[in-house]
């Protein structure tokens, strides 16, 4: 993983001091509110419903073992003892003193970590794939060209105040991973026939209250000019985004209101003048950044152990955990294995500061020290011998983190919603936890199969809910809350990046009437699919009508209503 140089430490360094010194004046009166907020802003810190909320940064979603032991320590000194792991490769501290986040910031130097840019009206975080690097599928590992973009980001002083935030995501494999059409500039890596790395620019999408799925805005995009096409497409949105109505002031309202080809006329003209400028990128400098994500000492592939093989026919439990949470590696006798952030009674993505802890202790023992978040919110052992299986898997499950769910109903997406967030108009977590409780039967949940559910509390869809194969939001209504359910969304699905919004099937629930509701789209799913046909595949072929009258029809859901007396 990237290593900071001291030019990057002293950098650091000097953003914490700034960041003191801005705080202890606002605490003296010496700030107003509004002379803060965008300063704040610039280091992740919110202002939420009941405290501030510190996000820091986990760069395209790489962490070591020392750095999630520091974000324990943090969680437990400064916090209530846990944090929350969104879905842009993030950590949410809740409960953080203001006073004390200058503190937290200098203990986040330590281990090279930060929180600079993680909100506010600028580029955040880079993220992308989870499995970056290791999977069999990837065609060109696209970690470098996130710190290549991370790096020319940070403190860019023409992209501090953007009309809006600004989201890059970067995938190089076959199947999308990282969601690349549904941000501001979403970059696919492939190569030419000739092997030249080669990007394809997504730009303009988005979720929020206008949903966009981003056109294709350059196709073959030679990769040393990466950063001058980006810096293009930022300036003629800095110049032309909207800032008098920030509920159109996002890119993808642009791209939409002047048209595609309008608006890639307007980058072509601003990309000619910065082609070939100082921020075209050089072999040298993509292979000195490249060298910080060389493959670790990999031993010799070796026969699955007996001991494997043992457990795998003794233990049920074990080889379902295998098939669904264990990934394919590029390198032989190596595994990928996610650990699952989805418990009951827990909200999807929370962990505390005593499993942070363990789990670093475990990418110490199993995978060479690092790990990875994921864009689903569990962590990733991203380098794990395939005969040490049965050992991890033990260790995991004594710690809670063995659920075998991945992909499957009750590995939900979902955002703090208003049990935090002062802008959410409805709580998401107890709503993940109705479902956890409705669909607790893993016999159930494997016949399903795979099944994306995704939560968010406003329309700001910090859940993700428009790229569900359900996607439930929380709405305000007549100052109560309920929920609008969506199915048939997907992100980055197939070799050809099937990127949808799910449909709206009708009028919004009630709490408690949510999962009576999701029981009713599986049991029309289960009575209509064919075989080994996924959720969404029944979905496409049946359409939206038989969901519809399922729900709103005389049948599980209005039995439920009526029995709740809604």
């Amino acid at each position: 993983m990237y290593r900071y140089n001291d030019y990057d430490r002293r950098i650091g360094a000097e953003r914490v001091a700034q960041f003191r010194g801005q705080t202890a004046r606002f605490l003296a009166g010496e700030l107003t509110e509004d002379e803060f907020r965008p300063l704040r802003l610039q280091n992740g810190l919110y202002v939420q419903r009941h405290a501030p909320m510190l996000r820091v940064a986990i760069p395209y979603g790489l962490l070591s073992a020392n750095q999630l032991r520091k974000l324990a320590h943090i969680a437990r000194t400064y916090d209530r003892g846990y944090g929350h792991f969104t879905t842009r490769q993030n950590i949410q501290f809740n409960w953080p003193a203001l006073e004390r986040v200058p503190d937290i910031l200098a203990e986040l130097a330590q281990v090279e970590m930060h929180a600079i840019q993680t909100s506010g009206n600028c580029v955040r975080n880079i993220t992308t794939d989870a499995l970056a690097g290791i999977a069999p599928d990837e065609i060109v590992d696209p970690r470098p060209y996130c710190e290549l973009l991370r790096q020319w980001s940070t403190f860019h002083p023409e992209f501090a105040f953007l009309p809006r935030k600004f989201k890059i995501a970067i995938s190089g494999a076959d199947l999308d991973r990282a969601v690349v059409r549904l941000h501001d500039i979403g970059i696919e890596l492939y190569r030419d026939s000739a092997g030249e790395v080669l990007a394809r620019m997504y730009v303009g999408g988005g979720m929020g209250r206008t949903p966009i799925v981003a056109p294709i805005l350059r196709e073959g995009l030679p990769w040393q000019h990466l950063m001058t096409y980006c810096e293009a497409v930022l300036r003629v949105y800095n110049l032309h985004g909207r800032r008098d109505n920030k509920y159109k002031a996002r890119i993808k309202i642009l791209v939409k209101a002047l048209g595609a080809e309008a608006f890639a006329e307007q980058v072509e003209a601003e990309f000619a003048q910065l082609k070939d400028g100082p921020h075209t990128l050089t072999a040298a400098e993509r292979d000195r950044v490249a060298r910080h994500f060389s493959a670790p000492a990999y031993r010799a592939a070796q026969a699955h152990s007996g001991e494997y093989e043992r457990t795998l026919r003794a233990e049920p439990a074990f080889a379902r955990w295998v098939e669904r949470n264990v990934a394919p590696h590029r390198e032989a006798g190596y595994a990928a294995v996610t650990l699952s952030l989805k418990r009951a009674a827990i909200a999807p993505g929370d962990a505390t500061a005593d499993e942070m802890d363990a789990v670093a202790d475990l990418a110490d023992r199993y995978s060479f020290g690092e790990l990875r978040v994921s864009h689903r919110q569990n962590l990733v052992l991203s380098d794990v011998p395939r005969d040490q299986l049965p050992a991890l898997w033990r260790d995991a499950r004594a710690l809670g983190l063995a659920n075998p769910t991945l992909n499957l109903l009750t590995d939900m997406i979902a955002c703090p919603g208003g049990d935090f967030c002062s802008l959410a108009n409805a709580r998401s977590i107890p709503i993940a936890e109705s479902i956890q409780q409705r669909f607790d039967d893993l016999d159930y949940l494997h016949d399903l199969g795979e099944l994306k559910l995704n939560i968010s509390g406003c329309i700001n869809s910090c859940g993700h809910h428009h790229n569900g194969h359900i996607g439930i939001l929380g709405v305000d209504k007549n100052d109560q809350e309920f929920y609008q359910i969506s199915i048939g969304g997907r992100s980055g699905e197939g070799v050809q990046n099937d990127t949808r919004v799910g449909q709206i099937i009708g009028p919004s629930f009630s709490a408690v009437e949510v999962p009576g509701v999701i029981a009713a789209l599986m049991d029309v799913y289960v009575a209509a699919r064919h075989a080994d046909e996924r959720f969404i595949d029944t979905f496409d072929r049946i359409g939206l009508a038989p969901f519809k009258t399922a729900v709103y029809g005389e049948g599980q859901v209005h039995r439920e209503r009526e029995a709740a007396h809604v």
